[in-house]
């Protein structure tokens, strides 16, 4: 069980729950702390519980068969994941990976389907959630096939900020050039130069320990124009 109180804090998504949703949802939810560098659940797997980040950081990826890695995707402080996978009940597939020393919340299944046959809100939030996921998947197509280092990495920032997956980001993201590096598929140096060259389109400024978001609207659209 996780307190009331943290669980509002960490799941933005329970603050418009009904007082009975929110008091299960409560019940079937509980954190555990995570070192950086280790492999939650690998694909194939089965793992029924609905997660999200507490604080941290980790990434979504499959390997191939000669060990080469494709990044799906990151989550980060506020982000819930893995709603498909709980809702058809089916094994993962892929690796969930901690990037860092991370504390992820999970809801277990009974719960997680409870609330989604019973509570209003919270289904409204898993259809905005699953159709927000949708059209980022499909940019992440897009930006493979037809962006540039610069590009992938402008993309990637703009993902980690987007507001319906991440109700309580503002501008800044406490980011590493090396986890950005990792999330956006591109080496540390080419992250760097990337970084650089948004800062000096005047996009981000680059701060201790992360980076501040300056055009939300342009960072989106960067490598866009035809």
């Amino acid at each position: 069980m996780i307190p009331a109180d943290r669980l509002r804090r960490i799941a933005a998504w329970s603050r418009d729950l009904e007082p009975d949703s929110f008091e299960r949802a409560c019940a079937g939810c509980w954190e555990r702390d995570y070192p950086g560098g280790v492999t939650i659940c690998s694909m194939g797997e089965p793992f029924e519980l609905w997660s999200g980040v507490s604080s941290g950081l980790i990434k979504m990826r499959t390997l191939s068969m000669g060990g080469k890695e494709m990044a799906l995707s990151s989550v980060h402080a506020g982000g819930w994941f893995g709603e498909g996978s709980v809702l058809k009940d089916e094994l993962r597939r892929y690796d969930i990976v901690t990037l860092r020393p991370t504390v992820l919340a999970f809801m277990d299944r009974k719960t997680f389907m409870w609330l989604h046959d019973n509570s209003l809100p919270f289904s409204r939030f898993l259809v905005q959630q699953l159709n927000e996921r949708l059209g980022i998947f499909i940019a992440m197509l897009e930006n493979e096939r037809m962006l540039d280092a610069t590009g992938r990495v402008a993309r990637v920032l703009a993902l980690m900020l987007n507001p319906i997956l991440y109700p309580d980001a503002n501008n800044k993201l406490d980011l590493t050039q090396e986890e950005i590096g990792l999330i956006a598929g591109v080496s540390r140096p080419t992250a760097n130069q990337a970084l650089k060259t948004l800062q000096a389109a005047g996009m981000l400024t680059l701060e201790y320990g992360g980076i501040a978001v300056l055009d939300m609207e342009k960072l989106r659209a960067y490598g866009g124009e035809t």
